[in-house]
């Protein structure tokens, strides 16, 4: 089953998919964690969700790019945090795959999805705001929203978190 989760920054989306995650009971739970830790700010960073999660029993996968390499059992519930970062890694990152990112990631999904008991997948809500942004940055928010309406229409399960309220679309 795929769950996505979406909702802009600090709405207490990633809580709830935690939540959701061990709700489902005591199975093998996976984290994949897509950040690239570029400076001390990102390590503090992953540090500190390391240990806000560490009494959930997650396994830690580290995937900022790729994520069709990455294998888990089918006894597995999968947490895929952050897709937002994921697509970022992609498109900038001199190991990603910039005009593919879409294909690769959503057959990388479709593939976890087959594997796995459940995948739930965070992603970002970036799309409300009324900056003009430079060329590149309007393209990662393009393939992005591609993105999350493909992993949406894929979905047995959206939901939208905002200032903590969760609201299920599907």
């Amino acid at each position: 089953m795929l769950t996505v989760i979406i909702g802009g920054s600090g709405s207490g989306k990633s809580a709830f998919a935690e939540n959701i995650v061990i709700a489902r009971g005591n199975y093998r739970r996976i984290y994949i964690a897509t950040m690239e830790i570029f400076d001390d700010e990102c390590r503090k960073r992953v540090d500190r969700h390391r240990k806000m999660r560490s009494d959930k029993m997650f396994e830690t996968i580290e995937s900022p790019t790729h994520l069709e390499n990455v294998s888990v059992a089918s006894d597995c519930i999968v947490l895929l945090e952050c897709m937002s970062n994921l697509v970022a890694n992609e498109i900038f990152s001199p190991n990603g795959r910039n005009k593919r990112t879409a294909d690769v990631i959503c057959d990388g999904v479709e593939k976890l999805n087959r594997m796995s008991r459940d995948l739930f997948i965070v992603t970002n809500d970036v799309f409300s705001d009324i900056v003009n942004y430079d060329a590149e940055t309007e393209n990662y928010i393009k393939i992005l929203g591609e993105i999350n309406c493909r992993l949406a229409a894929m979905a047995d399960e959206v939901y939208e978190v905002v200032s903590g309220l969760v609201v299920k679309f599907k």
